[in-house]
């Protein structure tokens, strides 16, 4: 069998690119992946996969006709919060998919937001037609639900990804603290100078190393290249493109502070304590889930103090997820590897599953 895989992958972001990794890891061995990406030559390179360009129409018609199955996710595809062109152009591709009589798994997904009435019918539509559904939290498992679309749930498939170390990184000094931020609206001049205070006062109390950590160059850098000239020489700029040594760094981290969604699911995974900065409903949910601590971005604490203290305070006096609580959602992640094995085996699901993600059982 071979299926076709699509999501925001070859685009240099490292959530995306770690679930794609852990994509490739689920799949059933019998099954050939063909991956449609934003860089089809570096997604064949460095997975060893066939792969077409994802916005070229001829290719993607090219990789359905190849394909018996059609694989799209995981991650927050179906939202209308930054355009509507991401719900059409995966709600359209998994028409035709389905009209070419191809089986559709919508894998892993976080839906929405869906602000628009057009995006929210379209994304009914295209889970309706599918094969089978996974979500990733509990309220796009709430939204399926509404509509009376199957569904299981799961955590983020990106807990169940296997890191690799990482070179050179126990020459840095220790104790080690991440930090990962990414451009947003949100994140104005005044706070990306208030967490820069924050972070040189963070560092003086704790006498730790601050690991600036791009996710996606093309937003992250930027951002690192700001805020190290006030922590030279305790810092460093790590730039890192493969899924498995990006979750790797974390194994020789303390604490993570973090924009990201999949930072902070490395992070934790890894064994670290965290702190969120959310700018997206996801976080929050992540948030929820781990009893994380954080702020929204948008409440960010107009005082440089308040910030450095509260951060002290969790690495100091925080815990990380026990052991038993990783493995717990590591386990629960696999899940969606059994949906792919259904899906693909023509084995037939019993309703809806809800398996959590984060609370203990």
């Amino acid at each position: 069998m071979r299926a076709l895989l699509s999501g925001y992958y070859g685009k240099g972001n490292g959530g995306d690119e770690a679930l794609l990794a852990t994509l490739l890891q689920m799949l059933p061995s019998d099954v050939t992946p063909v991956v449609l990406s934003g860089n089809p030559e570096e997604t064949r390179n460095r997975y060893g996969v066939e792969a077409y360009e994802r916005m070229a129409f001829p290719s993607l018609i090219k990789g359905l006709r190849s394909c018996d199955a059609l694989i799209w996710g995981g991650g927050s595809l179906i939202q209308d919060a930054t355009s509507a062109i991401s719900p059409f152009y995966y709600g359209t591709m998994m028409s035709i998919a389905q009209k070419m009589g191809l089986k559709t798994v919508a894998w892993a997904q976080g839906i929405g937001p869906l602000h628009r009435r057009v995006t929210r019918w379209l994304a009914r539509q295209t889970f309706a037609g599918c094969t089978q559904v996974s979500v990733r939290d509990r309220a796009s498992a709430s939204l399926l639900s509404d509509w009376q679309i199957p569904y299981i749930l799961a955590p983020d498939p990106v807990w169940a990804l296997q890191s690799k170390p990482v070179p050179g990184l126990w020459n840095l000094s220790a104790p080690r603290v991440a930090v990962t931020l990414r451009s947003h609206p949100q994140l104005t001049p005044t706070r990306l100078s208030h967490l820069t205070r924050a972070l040189v006062d963070f560092q003086k109390a704790t006498q730790t190393f601050i690991v600036l950590l791009p996710f996606q160059r093309a937003q992250d850098l930027n951002l690192a290249q700001a805020i190290q000239p006030a922590l030279k020489d305790v810092s460093q700029i790590l730039c890192l493109e493969e899924p498995q040594l990006l979750k790797g760094v974390f194994r020789g981290i303390e604490m993570a502070i973090g924009m990201r969604l999949h930072s902070l699911i490395m992070a934790a995974s890894e064994g670290c304590r965290c702190f969120a900065l959310s700018y997206d409903p996801k976080v929050n949910r992540l948030m929820e889930d781990l009893d994380m601590p954080g702020w929204d971005l948008a409440n960010l604490p107009d005082d440089p103090n308040v910030i450095s203290k509260a951060w002290i305070e969790h690495y100091a006096n925080g815990d990380p997820l026990s052991s038993e609580k990783i493995q717990f959602l590591v386990d629960r992640a696999l899940i969606h590897r059994e949906v792919l094995h259904k899906a693909l085996n023509n084995e037939q699901g019993t309703g809806n599953r809800e398996w959590g993600t984060g609370k203990s059982p």
